[in-house]
């Protein structure tokens, strides 16, 4: 086979800048591509967690749609790399033009941000270069073919970083430029303003917004777990308005899978009301904030989505909905998860791994305020049964719940939120 033959088909063609190997390395370098390749899921995990400790846009790492985009883009850029020193090893691999940096581009522009985080890519980069030299050493014990393996493999990837970043940015000026020319930049501008505080006049920022800032707001981020299922953000958002009692929002596409929306309401809807409400439309999720009033509640509402947002990614949690007023506590215990566990297995002690029945009934008491009538009733079982589960509930548990209820409810509170 002809160890320096085409291209990818549909790439363009590279400027070679190191002469091709020699057949044996040639050989060597197919032969481990081949092995990473069928390990690709596993490397893109630690290139990933790699990008995200060297990162300094902390917004990608905590928005789960950001971050399902950047994984997106690191697995195919690996799969493209490592497919093409399969067809051609050595050579210079052309940088992916495809969905998945399209898309990436777009998002980070629809959130002000840039591919100027070189400390995450070098991350990446170094990352998977430790990666190819274990496997490179596992395929041959020959110091001459070794070096020279090690040598075109060393160009190849850093050329191939190089490339990727370069096309990547060229990506983004196409969007930012494309952005400019639309209203969605000038909304996306003056939301930014408001949400740093920055001065903007009232009068001002409602012209270019369309939506009154005075009054009642209920901030909500709308997204989906995949971009197949962008579809369905539309319809999704118009019924969070709906059981949100409003009739009119301030729409902002925060990015390919992800609205961003603000409502002329005063309260928010239960979970099991929007719940509802999606029932039909699998892979939506929504975050709501707690209701505020004029310039500071359209903020604050906002920030509150956000937050609880960025607690379902961190717990990895599963749930369609969540409300900020639900999880205000979890969101502070979380902010170190290790402790977060620890006060978890402090305050619960047995009951953290109880029956989920069992958990849901000490959660609904406290919700309703120690009435076991009440917690009957919101339950649909007898007070009896309530009574049983009470009592079994303070066997399970370090302290009597009447000694640390508001503990054992942010306890609980935050095991449901990682278990879905």
């Amino acid at each position: 086979m002809d160890e320096t033959g085409p291209a990818p088909e549909g790439a363009p063609e590279a400027e070679e800048l190191w002469p091709p190997p020699r057949e044996a390395v040639g050989a060597l370098m197919r032969t481990v591509a081949e092995r990473l390749l069928q390990a690709s899921p596993g490397i893109v995990d630690e290139l990933l967690a790699a990008s995200q400790r060297g990162t300094r846009y902390r917004a990608i790492v905590d928005d789960p749609v950001l971050a399902e985009s950047d994984r997106r883009m690191n697995k195919a850029s690996v799969v493209h790399w490592l497919t093409a020193n399969m067809h051609s090893p050595g050579r210079r691999v052309p940088p992916l033009v495809e969905q998945e940096s399209l898309v990436f581009a777009r998002d980070l522009v629809r959130r002000g941000m840039d591919i100027n985080d070189l400390g995450s890519w070098r991350a990446a980069q170094r990352a998977a270069w430790r990666l190819w030299i274990d496997a490179c050493f596992a395929a041959t014990d020959d110091r001459d073919d070794l070096r020279d393996l090690l040598e075109v493999s060393a160009y190849s990837i850093a050329t191939y970083v190089d490339d990727s970043i370069g096309a990547l940015s060229a990506h983004i000026d196409e969007e930012r430029q494309d952005l400019a020319r639309g209203v969605q930049a000038e909304r996306q501008a003056t939301v930014q303003l408001l949400l740093e505080g920055a001065p903007i006049s009232r009068a001002r920022a409602e012209a270019q917004l369309g939506y009154a800032l005075t009054g009642d707001h209920v901030a909500a981020i709308v997204w989906v777990d995949t971009i197949e299922r962008a579809h369905r953000l539309e319809p999704a958002a118009e019924r969070v308005m709906r059981a949100c009692g409003a009739h009119r929002r301030l729409t902002l596409v925060a990015s390919t899978a992800a609205l961003w929306l603000w409502m002329p309401a005063g309260r928010t809807p239960p979970v099991a009301v929007i719940e509802r409400e999606l029932a039909d439309l699998p892979g939506v999720r929504v975050t709501l904030g707690r209701p505020g009033k004029d310039l500071e509640g359209f903020r604050r509402s906002h920030l509150d989505a956000a937050a609880s947002q960025r607690v379902l990614a961190r717990l990895g949690s599963v749930r369609a909905v969540a409300r900020y007023e639900d999880i205000q506590l979890v969101s502070v215990l979380t902010a170190d998860l290790a402790q977060a566990e620890q006060f978890v297995t402090d305050t619960l002690g047995e009951l953290a791994t109880a029956d989920s029945q069992l958990r849901e009934t000490v959660l609904a008491y406290v919700s309703e305020r120690f009435n076991a009538s009440s917690t009957a009733e919101r339950l649909f079982t007898h007070r009896n049964t309530v009574e049983r589960r009470l009592a079994r509930a303070d066997q399970l548990l370090p302290l009597p719940l009447g000694q640390n209820a508001p503990g054992v409810a942010a306890a609980l509170m935050l095991v449901q939120l990682r278990e879905g």
